[in-house]
């Protein structure tokens, strides 16, 4: 009973990753804080992380303090290590998303991005070669641009079939393996099935839930900002 309601409350936060997915695809530009000309960066800032992601990132239903990676940015300043972090989420994005938008990220230097696209390509049902490639491709220019990366996975509902579930789920440690980067295998951990950490639409967390993935995030990220040239 409890493994069904499990999977019956990740579908419904799935499903509404993917809702946004008809919409016309947002200009890069029009997200907070984003500008069509990036701004230098000061001295004092040790570098650039980036997030890319979908709605989970963008905060969908949060004020823009509440998402995640400004809850990252806060406990960075706190701790005197004042890096640029940039939300680049956008609600109903695919890895094919993340892919058109590389030439915006990549308008300045990145030097920690955090990769966290494909639940719209796993709802949608889209082949997992595609979306491996797409994600290959993110990383590939990742490499070239000698931006470090953690990678986030997801996890699909078990109506998606077994063997489509169990070869997109595959994706993500294969591509942590082969580029040698740390893997946080589900971005909702611990979240996704309490109804009280999610807003009440039951799908999008709350600003409790936010803090328990920002939580989860700092601990597989913080290292790698540790090790990133400019964080000493």
């Amino acid at each position: 009973m409890r493994k069904a309601r499990c999977c019956t409350i990740v579908f419904s936060v799935l499903v509404a990753l993917a809702s946004a997915c008809d919409r016309k695809t947002q200009d890069p530009t029009s997200l907070p804080g984003a500008s069509a000309a990036v701004e230098p960066i000061p001295k004092s800032v040790k570098g650039t992380l980036v997030f890319l992601g979908d709605s989970l990132t963008a905060g969908q239903g949060l004020a823009k303090e509440q998402a995640f990676p400004a809850l990252i940015e806060a406990r960075l300043s706190s701790e005197g290590r004042p890096w640029k972090v940039v939300n680049a989420g956008i609600s109903g994005d695919t890895t094919a998303g993340g892919v058109a938008r590389l030439d915006w990220i990549y308008q300045q230097k990145v030097d920690v991005l955090f990769l966290c696209l494909g639940a719209n390509d796993g709802l949608r049902g889209l082949p997992v070669a595609e979306t491996e490639r797409n994600l290959r491709v993110i990383l590939d220019r990742t490499k070239k641009e000698g931006t470090r990366v953690v990678l986030a996975g997801i996890q699909l509902p078990e109506n998606y079939g077994r063997d489509y579930r169990n070869a997109f789920a595959r994706i993500y440690p294969r591509l942590a393996r082969d580029y040698r980067i740390p893997l946080l295998p589900f971005l909702l951990e611990g979240v996704a099935m309490d109804p009280r950490l999610n807003q009440t639409d039951g799908i999008h967390p709350n600003a409790k839930g936010a803090r328990i993935i920002a939580d989860h995030v700092w601990s597989t990220l913080d290292p790698v900002l540790r090790a990133a040239p400019k964080d000493g």
